[in-house]
């Protein structure tokens, strides 16, 4: 079994109306099969309301399926006694690391999460020193974070989560409302932490572009698995993701509206340079 798995996941919850008066019931995630391996950089796209953000709160055990399983390194998270395990191994980044950052001075909030475990003083200062380093965020450890830019707090939100030494770390929409340069600063963090530290990464986006270095890549649809593949086999989709509501990096698009005017270019290009390699070779040019 895999870092993290499901099985025909499904979660359902009650709309009521202002009165308190039962509406509905709403099929938030609908039979969604996962495996994750670990060391694996999965992203998991799909626009507002699609259900991702509903999935990722499954791998923390913040919610429990309706039916269905979850399993987080073999520990199934309806188990109550394997609730405190489950959130050690899966740590969570939110949207705004504002509701995450409690400390006055950023070693302080990243040490907050080892000390509550009870991890003896010495141990929880190197932790500190290891994930602020880890997330290039090492030489701001004495700042407090009210001085720092969006793309800063987040990436002290990440290191307080990686000073747990979690196994995996789900990120719901981490850079939503950061500027471009603030999410470029949190995916190239998140990217190394898979890359040297071989956590296991669960990424929640609407941002084409923070996929393209992801192993596998799940897109969703009303609660369903839309479609599922590397970033190239997704994208050399662009109807279908155009269907699904969702936009394509720009590179990709541009490729698609050449092949579609004739030019011979290969489904799923996902970088400029790889562009401007294909279409130079195409003309013969140095």
């Amino acid at each position: 079994m895999g870092i993290i798995k499901t099985d025909k996941l499904v979660f359902e919850y009650i709309r009521r109306d202002e009165e308190g008066n039962v509406e509905g019931i709403t099929r938030a995630v609908d039979e969604v099969d996962l495996d994750v391996k670990q060391g694996d950089f999965v992203a998991i796209l799909g626009h507002n309301g699609s259900g991702k953000s509903t999935l990722a709160k499954h791998i923390n055990a913040i919610l429990y399926p309706t039916e269905g399983a979850v399993w987080v390194d073999g520990m199934d998270t309806r188990d109550e006694k394997d609730l405190w395990n489950i959130r050690q191994e899966a740590g969570m980044v939110f949207q705004n690391p504002d509701n995450q950052i409690i400390g006055q001075v950023v070693e302080e909030d990243v040490g907050f999460g080892p000390e509550n475990m009870g991890v003896p003083t010495e141990e929880i200062w190197e932790r500190v020193e290891e994930s602020l380093k880890a997330v290039g965020m090492y030489a701001y450890r004495k700042f407090s974070p009210n001085k720092l830019s969006g793309g800063q707090k987040q990436r002290v939100s990440i290191a307080g989560v990686i000073a747990m030494h979690p196994k995996c770390i789900i990120l719901d929409e981490p850079t939503a409302m950061l500027d471009p340069n603030g999410r470029k600063e949190v995916v190239r963090a998140v990217r190394a932490l898979n890359d040297v530290e071989g956590i296991t990464v669960v990424l929640i986006t609407h941002y084409m572009e923070e996929i393209i270095h992801a192993d596998k890549v799940f897109v969703m649809d009303k609660g369903k698995v839309a479609m599922e593949g590397t970033p190239r086999e997704i994208f050399s989709q662009v109807k279908r993701l155009k269907e699904l509501r969702l936009d394509v990096p720009q590179v990709t698009l541009l490729a698609y509206e050449l092949q579609r005017k004739g030019i011979e270019l290969p489904d799923g290009i996902l970088t400029v340079e790889e562009l401007t390699q294909h279409l130079l070779q195409k003309y013969h040019m140095k």
